[in-house]
């Protein structure tokens, strides 16, 4: 079993318990995810199976959107809502106009100090678990960007926004940073993930939707069609004598992708056999093989 399925993950799981649970369900031992979410957020959690998980060093500086509120009026330690207050809450009337004007200071290219609370390793230890341990947690600020951050509505003390934002980009950051701007203190009340990359919320599964699945037998249905998976690279359909020949690693010729640097080779319209590379003219050596002779014969 080989594909890409969009799980919608639930609030109160780990993304890698997600991944746990995706590898009970389909009886796989080969299975990750593109891109962690907070065990407080839900939304899309892309999880590759099998062979495709090669394909994750595609995804890794994918672009991401989310949807949530800010609530000010108090900072938390965890920068979100399952953290403990840092502070005695304050009474708070937000004004639209001025929550505006401080979110137009986080968009485009920024530094970001990663909150700590992170798998951000200091000395090759997660910050979360130093600070935890109520341990200090130094951490460097970091380049991130973010593309658009668009507050939507706000009511009483919270604002409701929309953000989309390049890798690494830490959304309760913001909050946090917004809350010290405006002097209230903030906090990530809620926050949804509705795309990363190419894989976006309506075409996602909850993990029980997966497991009938799974027990009905169309659990393949549910995968994401290989020819959408990583667009930026064009595909082409291999003949039965090329697939071979990937299969076992060996270089052909593609004339009709003379032009392309790197294409997703296919045998048939599902069976993704490699990512190859150009190296002269129209020959393309595979450089990610997703399925070899043997293991087809298997």
């Amino acid at each position: 079993m080989n594909g890409v399925v969009i799980i919608d993950k639930p609030a109160g799981l780990t993304s890698h318990d997600v991944v746990n649970c995706v590898r009970r369900i389909l009886g796989q031992r080969s299975v990750g995810h593109l891109g962690t979410l907070d065990p407080a957020a839900t939304g899309v959690l892309p999880i590759v199976v099998g062979n495709l998980t090669r394909l994750a060093q595609f995804y890794a500086h994918s672009e991401k959107t989310y949807e949530g509120v800010i609530r000010f009026g108090f900072a938390t330690d965890t920068y979100d809502a399952d953290g403990e207050p840092t502070a005695p809450p304050q009474d708070v009337h937000l004004n639209i106009d001025e929550v505006r004007s401080v979110a137009a200071q986080f968009q485009g290219t920024i530094e970001q100090m990663p909150p700590p609370f992170s798998a951000k390793k200091i000395a090759g230890v997660p910050a979360y678990k130093l600070a935890r341990k109520k341990k200090e947690v130094v951490l460097q600020a970091v380049q991130v960007e973010i593309k658009e951050f668009e507050i939507l509505a706000v009511a009483g003390d919270q604002a409701t926004f929309r953000a989309r934002v390049g890798s690494g980009t830490y959304i309760r950051s913001v909050a946090h940073e917004m809350g010290q701007k405006l002097g209230y203190g903030a906090h990530l009340a809620s926050l949804r993930r509705t795309t990363v990359a190419e894989f976006a919320i309506e075409d996602a599964h909850t993990l029980p939707a997966l497991e009938a699945a799974m027990q009905q037998g169309t659990v393949e249905s549910l995968f994401v069609h290989p020819r959408k998976l990583a667009p930026q690279l064009p595909s082409v359909s291999a003949t039965e004598e090329n697939a071979a020949m990937i299969r076992n690693g060996r270089s052909v010729n593609l004339p009709e992708m003379s032009r392309a640097p790197q294409v997703k080779v296919f045998h048939g319209q599902r069976e993704l056999v490699a990512i190859a590379t150009r190296i002269a003219g129209t020959l393309f050596h595979p450089g990610i093989v997703f399925a070899r002779e043997s293991e087809n014969c298997q």
